[in-house]
């Protein structure tokens, strides 16, 4: 059986108290409290920057390195997808148009 070391064991509850604590703080408080409303306008942005920081890097990548050619079915899929978002502006048919134009490239040519 492998021991653990003091040091560990002490980084282990450190974090666990740190997450009980701030994640507690909001509910300790006497008074209630609202975020700025910079704060707020500056929330509803967020989602969309996360979806773009890890979509985008997958479609125009390849293992580390940009796409060099333009026969890579990521693409045309992905702008098919935009297309219809900013036709008819419902993800669903985004998700069905992607992956209707990515799959016949891919698995038919290959790409």
């Amino acid at each position: 059986m492998n021991q653990t070391d003091f040091w560990t064991l002490g980084a282990i509850a450190g974090m666990a108290v740190m997450t009980v604590v701030t994640r507690s703080f909001f509910f300790l408080s006497s008074k209630p409290w609202t975020l700025p409303g910079w704060a707020q306008r500056g929330l509803s942005y967020a989602p969309v920057a996360a979806l773009a920081a890890v979509i985008a890097p997958e479609i125009v990548t390849t293992q580390g390195h940009l796409v060099s050619t333009w026969q890579d079915a990521r693409l045309f899929g992905a702008a098919a997808g935009a297309a219809w978002y900013y036709w008819r502006r419902g993800m669903f048919g985004v998700i069905v148009s992607g992956l209707a134009v990515y799959l016949p490239l891919h698995l038919g040519l290959g790409w």
